[in-house]
């Protein structure tokens, strides 16, 4: 029991109400920085860009989430557990400065960065809980393991090179993905439970709202400081204008009904591990994903509005729709947790987009952004209206 806090470490849970995410929690969540994996991608606008930045994604989204559900438990007032977000910060500082070139010379330092935020802590966690939460402390005994076996595949892929390196630190992601799923078994150790999980559901989905706000943040103000070195014609301001429209009108999609009817939802369920693990840990990186996206085709509508001889090409055509599809498939799956169908709203903003596709053949990257973004303002007033008749998205 030397390895082990005297002090209790963990929040004190009281009544039925939840603890507000601290200004430290928010403070640690904006060093994960969305705009360096848009930046990314916007200069590898390939499909071998388009797997990587995805790989990185995820594993940016792994270290936040992951921190997300410890500081569930944690009590960030605590010097100790303030300490470690502090030098989590550092880090995740590092991983964020290291994704632009993590293909190429950085791939050390984003490895092993990664697999010390793993490593610190899951240790931390131990140490935290091991006099005080004896079901929780064997729950990240598993996860502890599970990380372990990543780390090989991190390291061992920093020292390679190109698809080998691809493929390790794809088998490290998918290793990752894959452990809640299969509840952390381990050999030997059993499996966790969605009852180890027993989160605060109500910080949860404060938490995740809040980054969220934070990625949409980022990609406005990516626009701003793109339109800023741009002559102020008015194809350019039209283009501002759709960009900043669009952020809005995804902002409103997510926060009109989804966010607080689902945080009601997990703050009241019997196991509120199982609907966060679904909800909060999966659903959310198709959002995610979707901001990321949607943000490089902004760019590239801000910087080439006429596109190549007044049409789309492929490539830009993709991030234009696929960035709100994406958005949109992730809030309809997120809002269906706590609804009896899939919002219909949602349903016929896909289909919008999947029908704007063929006019990549005549229309402007403006003119097809100015589309995506009227679909995105269609599905949020569709459900403002749809909950002022007290009926389902």
């Amino acid at each position: 029991m030397i390895f082990a806090a005297r002090s209790r470490q963990l929040r004190t849970r009281e009544g039925h109400g939840h603890h507000r995410v601290t200004f430290v929690e928010l403070f640690f969540d904006l060093v994960f920085a969305i705009t360096q994996l848009s930046h990314g991608l916007l200069n590898h606008l390939t499909v071998l860009g388009a797997v990587q930045t995805g790989l990185l994604m995820l594993a940016v989204w792994w270290a936040w989430i992951d921190a997300a559900w410890c500081t569930n438990w944690l009590d960030p007032e605590k010097p100790a557990v303030r300490m470690l977000l502090f030098a989590l910060m550092l880090a995740g500082l590092v991983l964020s400065s290291s994704i632009p070139k993590a293909f190429e010379d950085r791939a050390l330092p984003f490895a092993l960065t990664y697999v010390a935020m793993l490593l610190v802590r899951d240790g931390f966690m131990l140490w935290a809980l091991r006099r005080h939460d004896t079901g929780n402390y064997r729950n990240f005994t598993r996860i502890g393991i599970w990380h372990l076996v990543t780390a090989p595949f991190w390291i061992a892929g920093a020292f390679a090179a190109g698809e080998t390196r691809l493929a390790l630190w794809g088998i490290a992601v998918a290793i990752e993905t894959v452990g809640p799923i299969a509840y952390f078994w381990v050999p030997g150790f059993g499996r966790s439970t969605t009852a180890d999980w027993a989160i605060e559901g109500g910080h949860m989905a404060e938490r995740c709202g809040l980054f969220i706000i934070i990625a949409l943040g980022e990609s406005v103000l990516i626009t701003g400081a793109t339109f800023a070195d741009l002559a102020w014609t008015g194809v350019n301001i039209a283009a501002f204008a759709v960009a900043f429209a669009g952020s809005v009108a995804m902002w409103a999609v997510y926060f009109n009904i989804g966010a607080e009817r689902s945080s009601r939802l997990v703050a009241s369920s019997d196991d509120p591990g199982r609907i966060a693990r679904s909800g909060y840990t999966y659903i959310h990186i198709l959002m995610v994903a979707g901001i990321v996206i949607a943000a490089v085709g902004d760019e590239l509508v801000l910087h080439h509005p006429q596109g190549h001889d007044g049409h789309t090409d492929v490539a830009t055509l993709a991030v234009i729709l696929g960035g709100p599809a994406l958005y949109l498939l992730g809030n309809s799956l997120f809002k269906r947790l706590s609804a009896t169908n899939f919002p219909l709203s949602h349903t016929a903003g896909l289909l919008l987009l999947a029908m704007l596709t063929p006019t990549a053949t005549f229309a402007s990257p403006l003119l097809l952004a100015a589309g995506a973004t009227a679909v995105l303002i269609v599905v949020a007033i569709w459900e403002w209206l749809s909950i002022g008749r007290h009926a389902e998205a």
